[in-house]
């Protein structure tokens, strides 16, 4: 074997050496939260069904802090479009760490912003709140299909209330 390749393989092997060693800490470093899934399940249902005792139709949509979809349940008779407008309103929410009608107003207020409404899956409408543990952002979730932003914000309130206690 020649010089120059036993040479490139001493380093494979420190460098390999060294990437396992730092791996633990360096995964430690980029932990974060995450909503357990039974959770997940008991706050759409809690949202669906405090929009169903007050009469709507709607869908909830809880989405993990990377904006994917982590539990969905469209409520009895809850339109089609419901699905996408509850998960657009949680994507926005995880997306930005704000509610989706704050940041609704914030974007439509200025002009040169408003453009980042035009990005797949943000829609800039009330009924996506963020889910936090502490400060951290953990996920969003999102309601559709009430007759009014503040109607599907409410009922989402309603799915962090039901699971806020027992985040961690």
């Amino acid at each position: 074997m020649g010089m120059g390749l036993r040479r490139g393989l001493a380093c494979g092997v420190v460098l390999g050496s060294l990437a396992v060693a730092a791996a633990p800490a360096f995964a430690q470093a980029l932990s974060t939260h995450r909503i357990p899934a039974a959770l997940a399940l008991e706050a759409v249902g809690a949202a669906v069904e405090a929009c169903k005792s007050q009469g709507y139709n709607e869908t909830a949509v809880v989405v993990d802090a990377s904006g994917a979809r982590q539990a969905v349940l469209r409520g009895d008779n809850a339109g089609v479009h419901s699905l996408d407008s509850a998960f657009g309103k949680a994507y926005t929410s995880a997306s930005f760490k704000a509610p989706s009608g704050a940041i609704a107003e914030r974007l439509l207020a200025n002009p040169s912003s408003a453009q980042l409404g035009l990005l797949p899956h943000v829609l800039l409408l009330g009924g996506g709140l963020p889910i936090k543990i502490g400060d951290e952002v953990v996920g969003a979730i999102g309601a559709g299909g009430a007759p009014g932003a503040d109607k599907d914000e409410a009922c989402a309130k309603a799915g962090i209330d039901k699971i806020a206690d027992r985040l961690k």
